[in-house]
């Protein structure tokens, strides 16, 4: 019997003919802590009396979710990470680098065929260059960082059949808000997603990494993709790792199976308070927003900064609006201002904010007030995600956002697309 990607990868890892299901013990092929996970691990580091990482050419530990630190204890966590990273050798990146899902594709530590976790939700990430990353407790990043190993359940895989092209105005974001509202959010618990189809492969990698970024908001471990021409090609400008990458066979077994036809997709909108509580943007329009997000793990990079800066140059933000723009890393940033993109956003009225996860998180950085109405590119709108339970947050693509503090009010992109 064949096997998915999510098969393949761990059975290669773990040197075992694992199928669905199977417990396997698995060598990690990178291991990533952030600044709200890292502070537990390396306490239970210490616990288990280890005095060495199992190689720290492979670990990275990433300050991006409080940077720069807002507070005396935060910072005192900045310090530990620090003091960790320098005592064991391992890779760190400090505030204005960037965030962690931006950062280890980025800088070439993980490509096709890799197991990686991190002790973040998102680091499913990386499933968009074929990598079987997942989000983990900060007790097992810790045996991770000990022993180089982990085991696993080997998850069923959800196969999602994109077919069409989609139309103009409409984004990978738009599609993957889609699919969420679909099948709900514990509609693929525990599953590999696994996204292919003419629709996918039609996207730039940019675009992917924001698909595989909200696997985990229908409950999958991880969301995988193929790696096609443009994937090596994009992981080969990155990194100088060897690339191993890896196709589900034809006769795979999956657990199921949903064809989609994308052509005729609208703009969407997740409304307060789930990411599965999804709309056709024109079922919203006209919905009162006080403040606008780009940025984030799951749309802050250099291709989602073009989108909005096309709809926002030489124009101004509603005067009763805030826009904060967060980019992704300090490259991104740094290449967004070679192409004047960030003089766009700033003409325009934006507030452009410190590369990291800004004010997605919501311990700084734009924490609304009660009452108001948010619409961000972020990847979750539960109460409180921002920083205040009594706020509103409605999530879109980057064309969305940028639209809609235009007016000050949830709009629809397509009217600024030629």
């Amino acid at each position: 019997m064949g096997k998915t990607i999510a098969e393949k990868i761990l059975s290669h890892k773990s040197g075992q003919d694992a199928y669905a299901n199977d417990i396997v013990v698995a060598d990690l092929d990178f291991v990533m802590g952030q600044d709200g996970t890292s502070g537990l691990a390396i306490r239970a580091f210490e616990d288990m009396q280890a005095k060495k990482v199992f190689d720290p050419s492979r670990i990275a530990m990433v300050i991006d979710h409080s940077a720069p630190s807002p507070l005396q204890g935060v910072s005192a966590l900045h310090k530990q990470m620090r003091d960790f990273a320098a005592q064991q050798g391992i890779y760190l990146y400090d505030i204005g680098d960037g965030v962690c899902h931006q950062l280890l594709p980025e800088q070439g530590h993980v490509v096709p065929g890799d197991l990686v976790i991190g002790a973040d939700s998102h680091t499913c990430t990386y499933g968009a260059i074929n990598v079987f990353s997942t989000g983990v407790g900060s007790t097992d990043l810790a045996a991770g960082l000990v022993s180089g190993k982990l085991w696993f359940k080997v998850p069923e895989t959800f196969k999602f059949v994109l077919n069409g092209k989609l139309p103009a105005g409409v984004y990978s974001k738009d599609l993957i808000l889609y699919l969420i509202g679909d099948v709900s959010a514990d509609g693929a618990t525990y599953m590999a997603a696994e996204y292919t189809g003419e629709a996918v492969d039609d996207l730039s990698v940019e675009a992917r990494f924001t698909m595989s970024n909200m696997a985990i908001e229908m409950g999958a471990k991880v969301g995988l993709m193929r790696a096609d021409q443009k994937t090596i090609d994009w992981v080969q400008a990155h990194s100088k790792r060897v690339i191993q990458a890896v196709e589900s066979d034809e006769d795979a077994r999956y657990a199921r199976i949903k064809e989609y036809d994308v052509s005729s997709l609208e703009p969407q909108v997740a409304k307060p308070h789930t990411v599965d509580n999804v709309s056709p943007i024109t079922e919203v329009v006209g919905t009162p927003i006080q403040q606008g997000l780009i940025g984030t793990c799951t749309n802050g990079r250099l291709e989602d900064l073009r989108i909005a800066a096309s709809i926002l140059k030489g124009k101004k933000i509603h005067k009763d609006n805030r826009l904060i723009i967060a980019p992704s890393s300090r490259q991104v940033f740094i290449q967004a201002i070679r192409e004047g993109l960030i003089e766009t956003f700033v003409q325009a009225g934006a507030a452009v904010v410190t590369p990291g996860c800004g004010p997605c998180v919501g311990t700084h950085n734009g924490v609304p007030s009660d009452g108001e109405n948010v619409i961000s590119t972020a990847n979750r709108n539960f109460k409180g995600r921002m920083g205040n339970p009594n706020a509103f947050i409605y999530l879109g693509s980057p064309a969305t956002v940028a639209a809609s503090v235009l007016k000050g009010e949830i709009s629809d992109p397509r009217e600024h697309i030629e």
